[in-house]
C-alpha cells in the first residue's frame, strides 16, 4: 500500500462515522440602542425635512391629479394634467429653452472656472485678493446681479453695446430681442457662478499629488502634456461634482430669467420653473404647475442617475 493511500485511510472517518458538524452560527443581535441614539441625533434635521420637504412633495403629487385655482375646491382629473402638458407644443418649447440655457451655460462656466482655477493655482501677485474678488459674485443677490447686467446689456446706452459700437461691431438688442434674450441670461449666469466652479476646481487641483507631477516632469513632458494627461484626469472627481451640480441648477434656473426678462420677450426665454410659477400664480392652474414640477423632478432624477452610472468609466482618483 502506498504512503498516500495510508494517509488517506488514516485521515478519513471510519465506517459509520461522520465528520463533526460545524458549530452553529450565532445570530447577530440587533443593536437597538445604537439605532435609538442614531434616531435621537437625526430628529432635529429629520423633522423639518419631513415637514418642509417630503410633505410638500407628496402634497404637490396629489395636487397634480386635480384641477385647482388656489381658491375653489380641487376637482379630480387623474393624469389629464400630465397628458395635456406632454401633448402641448408650448411645454416642449419651454423644455427646449431650458436645454438651450444649459448647453450655453455649462461650457462657459466650466471652462471659464477651470481657466481661473489653473491661473490662481500659480504663485502670482495678490492671489488671495483675486480669489476673493472672483468669488464675490457668488454671494451677491440675483436682484443686484440682474440689475447690473440689465444696465450693461442695455441696447441703447449699455456699456457692452458702447464698446461694440466703438469697435464697429454689431450691437444686439440683448434682453429686449427674442434672439438674444437667452444669451443675455446665460452671460449673466456664467459670470455669477464662475467663482463657485473656480473654488471647487481649485481644491481639486491642490489635491493632485506633487510626486505624480514630478514624475511626469522627469519623463520629459511639457506643461500642456502634464496638464492634459496627468492633472486633468485626476481632476475628474471635481469635474463630476461641478457638472452634476451645474446641470441640476441649470434645469431649475429661474431667478435670473424672472429678474432680467420675465420669460420674454414673447416667451423666448421662458424656462420650466418660470412656467411653473406662471401657471400657479398668474393663470391659477396649480394642478398643471404641480404636474410640470413632477415632470421636471423626473428629468433631473434621470439625468443625475445617468451621470452616476457613467462616472465609473471616466472618474479617476489619485
Amino acid at each position: 500500500m502506498s504512503t498516500a493511500a495510508s494517509l488517506t485511510e488514516l485521515n478519513s472517518p471510519g465506517d459509520g462515522q461522520t465528520s463533526p458538524a460545524p458549530p452553529p452560527r450565532r445570530k447577530r443581535k440587533t443593536n437597538w440602542k445604537h439605532y435609538g441614539w442614531l434616531a435621537f441625533f437625526l430628529l432635529p434635521s429629520a423633522v423639518p425635512l419631513m415637514i418642509f420637504v417630503f410633505r410638500p412633495m407628496i402634497s404637490s403629487l396629489w395636487i397634480s391629479l386635480h384641477e385647482w385655482n388656489l381658491i375653489s375646491d380641487m376637482q379630480w382629473v387623474g393624469f389629464s394634467n400630465y397628458t395635456r402638458l406632454l401633448s402641448s407644443e408650448r411645454t416642449w418649447d419651454i423644455v427646449g429653452h431650458t436645454l438651450l440655457y444649459i448647453v450655453g451655460y455649462l461650457p462657459i462656466v466650466y471652462f471659464g472656472g477651470l481657466a481661473l482655477a489653473v491661473l490662481l493655482n500659480q504663485r502670482i501677485f495678490a492671489r488671495a485678493f483675486f480669489r476673493s474678488a472672483y468669488f464675490l459674485p457668488v454671494i451677491t443677490s440675483w436682484v443686484v446681479v440682474a440689475l447690473v447686467w440689465q444696465w450693461l446689456l442695455n441696447p441703447s446706452n449699455g456699456l457692452v453695446n458702447q464698446v461694440l459700437g466703438f469697435l464697429n461691431l454689431p450691437q444686439p438688442g440683448w434682453w429686449t430681442d427674442p434672439t438674444w434674450a437667452m444669451p443675455s441670461v446665460i452671460i449673466a449666469s456664467a459670470w455669477k457662478d464662475l467663482g463657485f466652479v473656480m473654488v471647487i476646481l481649485l481644491a481639486g487641483l491642490q489635491a493632485v499629488p506633487n510626486d505624480v507631477i514630478e514624475a511626469a516632469k522627469i519623463d520629459g513632458t511639457n506643461a500642456w502634456q502634464r496638464f492634459w494627461r496627468v492633472t486633468f484626469p485626476l481632476l475628474s472627481p471635481s469635474t463630476f461634482f461641478v457638472i452634476v451640480i451645474s446641470l441640476i441648477n441649470g434645469f431649475q434656473v429661474f431667478d435670473q430669467v424672472y429678474m432680467m426678462t420675465g420669460g420674454g420677450p414673447s416667451g423666448s426665454s421662458q424656462v420650466i420653473v418660470g412656467q411653473i410659477y406662471d401657471l400657479t400664480f398668474r393663470y391659477g392652474r396649480a394642478g398643471e404647475a404641480s404636474a410640470l414640477s413632477w415632470i421636471l423632478f423626473l428629468i433631473i432624477m434621470l439625468v443625475t442617475a445617468f451621470q452616476l452610472v457613467g462616472q465609473k468609466k471616466w472618474v479617476h482618483s489619485a
